[in-house]
């Protein structure tokens, strides 16, 4: 016999390891390469680490000068003379394309951070790089004539940009704080929709409830089929389905995610009323009472709590929900945090991150506070003896 269990035990083990080989092949898992392209990575998690939260009032300070493609030294000499009055300064005022230049600055704002644009003929802007300027608001930068210059006459531009005044909230996060609001509400009244459709529904689906007949078992099996195929089909599926039939907005998330919630919730509230104390449910039924008083008296009270909590959770789970619900139309943040990240904006993107996982912990949290007042109200309802008091 120890032979035969070693043998099982050995053949088990070989299929187990064989069966996570091929998945491991199949889904072509390289450990390797999240070390070696870390660096591909490395910037995007740096900005989404610094979310735009507050920002001050900023006032910039623009300066230009000109430069000629391919000019005379006559003129190159002629606009040498004027060079005291002039704010930028250029080491040469005509050149060709890929020339060496360098460019001075003075009489800027001190102490501040700017940025260099070559516009060519055709004002096309392109960015030549950034400079800070000293104490007494001088700069100097070496730059070559970019191949984007086109024409003969060039601009180059010198914004410098310093904040003032206080910190104030961004425009990102009051935008943030907005569409944050739009996702609880879609969240919330989805899983108010889902849950007064769900009850009912739980019922019919109840095994408990439902199998002492024949043509109660005929409907427990129709309902309990139906709910499974519709927690089969994913909230994003339905919410492109919805976003073409209703548009694009809130609306659309709604009806998505209140669709699947009542699936979840129907399965979820059947299995607690399955799981009931068949005693009062007996007692009741015992003395006459119709089926709808037998669920008024003697089911809803034994689920009420733990139908709260699940209630709750679910809301939990469609806030975050509609953050993906957003991205195929369904309103809400995650509208708003794809715009960003197709944008490149990824300090917006993490502004939107950081105020969906808040309110994520706040809501998981309350949740566990509902889940800790079910459980205290469970035990107070038991005396010494085991027996439940109703």
């Amino acid at each position: 016999m120890p032979n035969y269990f070693k043998k099982k035990f050995f053949f088990i083990a070989l299929a187990v390891l064989a069966i996570y080989s091929y998945g491991w092949r199949v889904t072509e898992i390289n450990l390797g390469d999240l070390f070696r392209d870390f660096h591909l990575v490395k910037p995007l998690v740096k900005e989404l680490t610094q979310p735009d939260l507050f920002s001050r009032e900023k006032k910039s300070q623009t300066t230009e000068i000109e430069f000629f493609l391919k000019a005379d030294l006559n003129k190159n000499q002629a606009s040498a003379g004027s060079n005291e009055k002039r704010q930028l300064v250029l080491s040469q005022s005509s050149g060709q394309i890929g020339d060496r230049l360098t460019i001075s600055g003075r009489r800027l704002k001190p102490n501040s951070e700017g940025t260099l644009f070559w516009i060519n003929e055709i004002e096309q802007e392109f960015p030549l790089g950034k400079f800070k300027t000293d104490s007494t608001g001088k700069f100097q930068k070496d730059i070559t004539v970019p191949p984007s210059a086109r024409g003969n006459r060039q601009i180059l531009k010198a914004v410098v940009s310093w904040p003032e005044g206080s910190l104030q909230a961004s425009d990102t996060l009051r935008l943030t704080f907005d569409k944050m609001v739009e996702t609880l509400f879609l969240a919330l009244m989805a899983t108010t929709f889902a849950i007064l459709i769900a009850v009912p529904l739980s019922l019919l689906a109840s095994r408990n409830l439902m199998t002492e007949t024949l043509p109660g078992t005929m409907v427990y099996y129709v309902m309990r089929t139906t709910l499974n195929l519709l927690r089969s089909i994913e909230p994003l599926i339905m919410a492109i389905l919805f976003v073409v039939w209703v548009g694009i907005g809130p609306f659309a998330g709604v009806l998505a995610l209140g669709i699947h919630s009542i699936a979840s919730l129907g399965k979820l509230f059947s299995e607690q009323i399955e799981s009931i104390d068949a005693g009062p449910v007996e007692a009741i039924t015992s003395v006459g009472a119709k089926p709808i008083q037998v669920v008024l008296f003697g089911v809803l009270p034994q689920v009420i709590l733990p139908f709260l909590a699940l209630s709750f959770y679910r809301w939990d789970i469609n806030v975050r929900m509609s953050t993906i619900i957003g991205f195929v139309g369904g309103g809400g943040i995650g509208f708003l945090l794809q715009q960003w990240i197709n944008l490149l904006k990824y300090n917006e993107a993490g502004t939107a991150l950081l105020a969906i996982a808040m309110v994520v912990i706040t809501l998981d949290t309350l949740s566990c506070l509902l889940y800790t007042s079910d459980a205290a109200d469970e035990r107070s309802s038991v005396d010494l003896g085991g027996r439940r008091i109703i």
